[in-house]
């Protein structure tokens, strides 16, 4: 296999990875604006919240733009999927270390991308569908 090709390998597996921990830190914001509020009041802990807005002023802003979060989240994750998609027959090289290396990293990233979208819907479904079920 020339040096070419070996590189083009490389940085495809490079931005896969990087577009997965894009979306599990978009995801995670999901979960800071509406999953954790929602978790600490339901178990009685509003004071713990209302620390940690004392803390974090920012949970505020969020909260209030969370329809713009969750479209970039969702886009981020939409991203993220189609070019798990495209990797998913894309050719490993041929030394078994770099294979093994290669398919380690499309595992790694096929977790971090699941557990992204895991993280999303938990934060879509305390953002958008549980005040409609629990008010």
């Amino acid at each position: 296999m020339n040096a070419t090709k070996k590189i083009a390998i490389d940085t495809g597996l490079k931005n896969n990875l990087a577009v997965s921990f894009l979306s599990l830190f978009t995801s995670g914001s999901t979960l800071i604006c509406c999953a954790l509020p929602a978790l600490l009041v339901s178990i009685g802990a509003g004071a713990a919240m209302a620390g940690l807005v004392g803390a974090f002023p920012q949970i505020v802003w969020i909260s209030e733009h969370k329809t713009p979060l969750f479209f970039f989240a969702a886009l981020m994750l939409v991203c993220a999927g189609a070019m798990q998609w495209r990797a998913r027959n894309a050719p490993c090289p041929a030394d078994p270390a770099l294979a093994m290396a290669c398919t380690r990293a499309r595992k790694i990233s096929f977790y971090i991308y699941a557990f992204s979208v895991a993280i999303f819907l938990t934060g879509f479904f305390f953002a958008f569908i549980a005040p409609i079920l629990f008010s």
